[in-house]
C-alpha cells in the first residue's frame, strides 16, 4: 500500500516512514502544502496522512483542494490540534479520520486499514482470492490453509492485485503501488516478482494480459505471456 505523508516535522516524518516498513506500507513524504498539492495532482496514493499546520499552505487547504478535484483518496488527519472544533473542521472538509498527536503507530496502521476497508466496502480485514488469504493486520498469507512466506516486494505485489479483484493493473501502476520515490528499479522487476508468486502459489495465479498488464486469476487459468 502506497501512502503519501504530508508532515513538516522532520523527526516525526522520518519516524513514520521508517516505522511503517514492517507493515508493508510504501511511504512517500512531502513537507509543505504546495508540494502536497503537486504530489496529489501528479500521482495516486492508497491513503493520505495529513498534518494541518503546514508551511506555504495549510492542511485544510490541501484537503479542500483534493476534494474539490473530486478525488476520493482516503485522508487521515494527524494533528496536535485536539480541540473539538478542529476535529469537526477537518472531518467536514472531507477527512475520513482524525488522529491526535502523539499517536501509536500500531493504532495509525489499524486506522489506515479501517478507512481502506470502508472505502472498498469490505467488513473483513482478511482479503481472499480463491485459496489465497492475505491478512494486512498481521502481514500473513496462506494458500489452501498453509502459511506461505513471501518477500517484502512479493507481498506488496500480491496486496496490490488482491485489493483489486478482477482488475488488470499495468506494470507502471504496480511499480507505483510497490515502490516509493527514488527507488532503484530494474527494468524486469515486476516480472521477477510475478515469477516468484507463480512459483509459490501456482503457474496460473497471476495472468499477463499482453500489452495491458497483470491480473490475479484463477489458479488454473491459462497463462498469457
Amino acid at each position: 500500500m502506497r501512502l503519501l505523508l504530508i508532515e513538516d516535522d522532520p523527526m516525526l516524518g522520518a519516524s513514520i516512514r521508517m516505522g511503517f516498513q514492517p507493515y508493508g506500507f510504501t511511504v512517500d513524504w512531502v513537507q509543505d502544502g504546495d508540494a502536497a498539492d503537486e504530489a496529489l495532482e501528479a500521482e495516486s496514493f492508497s491513503t493520505v496522512l495529513l498534518d494541518l499546520g503546514l508551511p506555504r499552505k495549510s492542511g485544510l487547504e490541501v484537503l479542500r483542494n483534493l476534494r474539490g478535484r473530486r478525488d476520493d483518496t482516503p485522508v487521515i488527519i494527524l494533528s496536535a490540534r485536539d480541540a473539538v472544533p478542529d476535529r469537526i473542521a477537518g472531518l467536514d472538509a472531507g477527512a475520513d479520520d482524525y488522529l491526535n498527536k502523539p499517536f501509536d503507530l500500531d493504532e495509525l496502521a489499524a486506522r489506515i486499514r479501517a478507512v481502506r476497508r470502508r472505502r472498498d466496502g469490505r467488513t473483513s480485514s482478511v482479503l481472499r482470492h480463491g485459496a489465497i488469504a492475505f491478512d494486512p493486520a498481521t502481514m500473513t498469507v496462506s494458500y489452501h490453509g498453509k502459511t506461505v512466506s513471501l518477500r517484502t516486494r512479493e507481498l506488496a505485489l500480491l496486496a496490490a492485485l488482491i485489493e483489486r479483484p478482477g482488475a488488470v493493473l499495468s506494470r507502471n501502476q504496480l511499480i507505483d503501488k510497490i515502490y516509493g520515490w527514488g527507488a532503484d528499479i530494474e527494468s524486469n522487476t515486476i516480472e521477477v516478482h510475478v515469477h516468484a508468486l507463480r512459483k509459490k502459489f501456482s503457474p496460473g495465479i497471476v495472468r499477463n494480459i499482453r500489452g495491458i498488464g497483470y491480473v490475479l486469476a484463477d489458479e488454473y487459468s491459462t497463462l498469457v505471456d
